[in-house]
């Protein structure tokens, strides 16, 4: 099988497209902001918290399906072949979030100064953070298997990965953007995670464990998850049209720092899936469990990035402009990377 078929198989429609589909919702976004501006000021007096409450609910609709897919069961099989998790969670949890604060400071503060204002560069900085701390869950599957991936696997890592997320997630973005001196109530972060991870998460797991005791994992898999496959992608569309309809004045007098703030973000990608993927080259695991080993380091949870950042600075913030900016690279480069690794297989011995 080619990669060129690889490519097109295993993927939706929306997923598939998501790049462009970003790039119509940032323009329509845009448009609502400029031409309709009582859109998104009526919105913005839904808030809790200073949790815009209609993006809450759109949140909730794209992180909900993801985490149904999870089966928390399958960590019983983690000591059966413990090297890639250790691959994982060490790419994601002591590399992963560093690197992305080193290379994006590097970029904003540096090679960049003279491009972006410094109270500019500091909220980017914040969203690059914020992404650097959020592994993928959900589109690894996907990844996994475009590359062929080992399935049962891949499950245990991303199985993993969740419950790390809600230990470690909170004090690494704490310290990270303590350094970068932007200050964060530990209650904000703590209570962004609650909302955007614990909540759905328990909503996944429940919903997973009434289907299947009552319908059996046959109709789960096969019939109940299917029905959802859109949600998570609608979801996420109708968040980015809103909040662009609030960063409207910020892109249109900032064009450039959208290409700008990806190019740190690309060549993060690039590195940690090559950390990851050489790792376990030199520790000889096979190409499928090497292959989404750094699929989930290199992807990101940009939904988790996407409202924490809202959250914690408001949707109208450059901090969730430096997110949304994530969700704009990501497709096109895993796919890439996807291709790397179809065309790397023989570098890994054969199972």
């Amino acid at each position: 099988m080619t990669v060129k078929k690889n490519k097109t198989q295993g993927i939706g429609f929306f997923e598939k497209y998501l790049t462009v589909w970003v790039l119509l919702c940032m323009a329509a976004g845009i448009l609502i902001g400029k031409y309709f501006p009582d859109v998104p000021a009526f919105l913005g007096k839904f808030e809790y918290a200073q949790v815009s409450v209609p993006i809450a609910i759109l949140i909730w609709l794209m992180i909900y399906p993801m985490m149904m897919k999870v089966d928390f069961a399958s960590i019983k099989n983690v000591g059966k072949n413990p090297k890639g998790l250790y691959v994982t969670w060490i790419t994601n949890w002591l590399i992963k979030p560093f690197t992305m604060f080193g290379i994006a400071a590097l970029f904003f503060y540096v090679l960049f100064k003279n491009l972006i204002p410094a109270d500019l560069a500091k909220d980017y900085l914040a969203g690059a953070v914020l992404l650097g701390a959020a592994p993928c869950t959900a589109m690894v599957f996907v990844w996994s298997h475009l590359t062929k991936g080992r399935p049962a696997y891949t499950v245990v890592q991303v199985a993993t990965n969740d419950i790390i997320i809600l230990i470690a997630f909170v004090p690494i973005v704490k310290f990270l953007l303590g350094v970068s001196d932007i200050a964060v109530p530990w209650d904000t972060l703590f209570l962004s995670v609650i909302l955007f991870v614990v909540i759905p998460l328990t909503a996944g797991i429940l919903t997973r464990t009434l289907v299947i005791k009552k319908k059996g994992e046959g109709y789960f898999k096969d019939k109940f998850i299917p029905k959802f496959n859109n949600t998570t992608i609608m979801g996420l569309l109708l968040t980015l049209i809103i909040i662009f309809s609030f960063q409207g004045d910020v892109i249109l007098g900032n064009p450039l720092h959208i290409v700008l703030i990806a190019v740190p973000l690309i060549i993060q990608t690039f590195l940690i899936f090559f950390i990851a993927y050489f790792a376990a080259k030199v520790i000889k695991l096979p190409h499928d469990i090497a292959a989404p080993a750094g699929m989930i380091g290199a992807s990101n949870f940009f939904e988790l990035a996407v409202a924490v950042a809202i959250a914690l600075f408001g949707a109208s913030s450059p901090v969730a402009l430096a997110t949304i900016v994530g969700v704009l690279t990501e497709v096109p480069v895993m796919l890439l990377l996807v291709a790397i690794a179809n065309k790397t297989k023989k570098w890994f011995p054969v199972t």
